[in-house]
């Protein structure tokens, strides 16, 4: 069952996705080589506990940390380790809250220094793939259209579109209805109306769609060992259009410091 939030429920959903946003912002100040995944897990963690929420994903089904962070050919669900990162590596951060009893769930994919033009380009389209997603969460709508829109554009470029791990519904769970597939018809899939708050998270593959799970049973890897991309925004229906409760803006701010 699809549970519609009330302008209320988003407020508050609003604000646990700013506190997200936050959270990559000052994972943004401080990631770059040498630094390790998990001293950013720790980072992000000390913040979201200091803003009143809690780390949504510490301890979900059994997670042990507060971000996600999966390294070049890691698709989604990597566990931060003690390894530094490298110049030319990419990483997808994802990070969730729970704020008020209602979940925020976000991510963006880091260049770690200067990184491969083909890589750069990987991460461009998966941008440019979630917000043409965004685009199509207007009321009246089918949830197809969205990874319709999604899909005809990395495969344009020449992606390969994960299909076995899908975006979603969110609110007073991390993980709600409707399912958000990064691929589809036009037209298929349940209707988009008013309160709808849904996670677009397009998973973008640079050769095939194909995906394994390595030993430890989370994390997921690209069958061909190249890079995949994986960008996410928490989105909700208000007016009939849709809204993005969480923003970049954080993380653009950061990137840009460290860059002048």
């Amino acid at each position: 069952m699809i549970v519609y939030k009330t302008r209320e429920e988003i407020e508050i959903m609003r604000a646990a996705a700013q506190v997200v946003s936050r959270a990559l912002g000052v994972v943004a100040e401080a990631i770059g080589p040498g630094v390790t995944p998990l001293e950013l897990d720790r980072l992000a963690e000390t913040y979201i506990r200091d803003q009143g929420a809690e780390p949504a994903f510490k301890g979900l089904y059994g997670f042990p940390n507060t971000l996600c962070m999966s390294r070049n050919e890691q698709v989604v669900h990597g566990i931060p380790d003690n390894k530094p990162l490298r110049e030319g590596d990419i990483i997808s951060v994802d990070c969730g809250a729970k704020l008020h009893g209602f979940y925020g769930d976000h991510a963006y994919t880091f260049a770690i220094g200067e990184i491969a033009p083909a890589t750069r380009r990987l991460l461009d389209v998966t941008l440019e793939c979630l917000y043409l997603g965004i685009e199509q969460a207007v009321a009246g709508n089918r949830i197809g259209d969205i990874g319709f829109a999604v899909q005809q554009h990395a495969q344009k470029n020449g992606y390969g579109v994960v299909r076995d791990l899908v975006g979603h519904g969110l609110g007073r769970k991390l993980h709600e209805k409707p399912e958000v597939p990064n691929f589809g018809k036009r037209g298929s899939g349940p209707l988009i109306q008013e309160g709808l708050v849904i996670a677009i998270e397009p998973m973008i593959n640079m050769g095939v769609k194909d995906i394994k799970q390595l030993s430890d049973g989370w994390t997921i890897i690209t069958a061909d060992r190249k890079p995949s991309a994986h960008f996410e925004h928490d989105v909700a229906i208000i007016d009939g259009k849709p809204e993005i409760l969480s923003t970049f803006k954080y993380v653009e701010e950061a990137l840009a410091k460290q860059t002048a």
